[in-house]
């Protein structure tokens, strides 16, 4: 049975969906930097994923920015850690918080009018306002 990552109560993605690359990393790991290749390039083909709804792929695009390829891929790259397992977690605990944050579907705004009392007291503020500026000036010599 395949592994399946959990996005929501209601949305999980295979985990044989997601390629992942080693390379070696800039990041921390001293003399291992040079030898080890423990930075991880997390692949994952987001339009082509059959998990995930279309509304959400369309957010999740867009959160992507620059993660996201022409082809619709999201390439994460971890090199926090000094090892391939942590950096692996870190991969992907970042593209479940990228899709979780996609599966929230924003509110959609109503327009709404101000009430005729909020108008009028808007003005009556603004009134007020005016004439303690025009109080400020030279007094008159009549």
């Amino acid at each position: 049975m395949p592994e399946m990552i959990a996005i929501t109560p209601h949305i999980a993605i295979d985990e044989r969906e997601l390629e992942e690359n080693f390379v070696r990393s800039s990041g921390p790991g001293g003399q291992n930097v040079n030898k080890l290749a423990t930075a991880v390039q997390l692949r994952f083909d987001l339009r082509g994923s059959p998990n995930i709804p279309p509304a959400m792929k369309a957010r999740a695009e867009k959160i992507a920015g620059q993660r996201l390829t022409r082809e619709g891929v999201i390439v994460i790259s971890a090199d926090r850690f000094r090892t391939q397992e942590q950096n692996r977690d870190d991969a992907r605990s970042r593209l479940v918080e990228l899709l979780q944050r996609a599966a929230i579907v924003p509110k959609v705004r109503r327009k709404t009018r101000p009430t005729l009392a909020s108008k009028k007291r808007r003005i009556e503020g603004k009134k007020r306002r005016s004439e303690i500026k025009n109080r400020r000036g030279r007094p008159d010599l009549d």
